[in-house]
């Protein structure tokens, strides 16, 4: 399983999105810090679950980095949020 299909099987199951983009940027930062050979090491994530309603950015932030603390921890380097409400994502 990819590092992008472990996220999004984490995110889902934690956050029960009404949307979810997971986008693997690292062939953009190859030979910058954290790149490694095969890529899987930046990422962007765009989130919209009603999770984070009435949350701060920072709390929403906090709330995925905890639950992809093993990936961020070993393979990723870089991550990317968008963290939306669905009342926000509308707009």
């Amino acid at each position: 399983m990819s590092v992008a299909d472990t996220m999004r099987a984490k995110l889902t199951a934690a956050l029960a999105p009404v949307a979810l983009e997971i986008e693997d940027e690292s062939a953009r930062h190859k030979g910058h810090g954290g790149w490694r050979e095969g890529g899987e090491t930046h990422f962007r994530v765009i989130v919209v679950s009603a999770a984070f309603a009435g949350k701060s950015r920072v709390d929403r932030q906090r709330m995925v980095y905890a639950i992809l603390k093993d990936e961020l921890a070993d393979r990723v380097h870089a991550l990317g949020l968008v963290t939306r409400a669905p009342n926000e994502a509308a707009g």
